[in-house]
């Protein structure tokens, strides 16, 4: 089995937009939360995602315990795979639906004090901060000054968490990408393209 697996199941169903639900798994010491994505099709796939997140899409005509059979048959190739991808990964971080109230507070009072530090040092004001499981951004700043940060960043090295926190403060002088801008980042991280670098090959 390669990167999905995947079987085949017969049934009649209703053409209807996807619905999502969540289900544990426990696999060794650990309970793994997965995503179920049901749609119109006949099949059903196990996926893991570069985020580290586990994927079923199965048809709406399964229920609940046939998916859950269909991961105890898929268990061992799972835990495997889960194994693999952390090996491969040099800054491994927990998927975000398994991250505890503490640990989140944990990250948002990282994310948090450097923006304020960061912040003080560029001399610009800033609005909400917001730690999210963004899908392709380290980070984003609305019009308004509210910051958004990717929760991942709090396993990262240092000077990446700073680079990315720059980057989005320095959007409080220029809305863009232009000359001007990066020009901003420079003045308060010389070495941001060398970490722009990395973490395009982490993410």
């Amino acid at each position: 089995m390669s990167g999905k697996g995947s079987v085949n199941n017969q049934g009649g169903w209703a053409k209807r937009n996807c619905s999502h639900k969540l289900l544990s798994l426990n696999i060794g010491q650990k309970k793994i939360r997965i995503q179920i994505i049901r749609s119109s099709r006949k099949s059903t796939s196990l996926e893991i995602m570069r985020t580290g997140e586990v994927v079923v899409r199965a048809p709406y005509c399964l229920a609940d315990q046939e998916v859950k059979a269909f991961l105890e048959t898929h268990k061992m190739w799972l835990s495997k795979k889960l194994k693999e991808q952390m090996a491969r990964q040099p800054y491994p971080y927990p998927v975000f639906e398994n991250i505890t109230k503490s640990e989140m507070e944990r990250i948002k009072k990282i994310i948090s004090g450097k923006v304020k530090y960061f912040a003080g040092i560029m001399g610009v004001a800033y609005g909400k901060i917001t730690v999210r499981n963004q899908k392709t951004r380290w980070g984003s700043c609305s019009s308004k000054g509210n910051l958004n940060f990717n929760y991942r960043l709090a396993y990262l090295p240092e000077e990446l968490l700073d680079y990315v926190v720059v980057h989005e403060l320095a959007h409080r002088i220029h809305m863009n990408h232009s000359k001007e801008f990066w020009q901003t980042v420079a003045i308060f991280y010389p070495d941001y393209q060398l970490c722009k670098e990395k973490l395009r090959k982490i993410f």
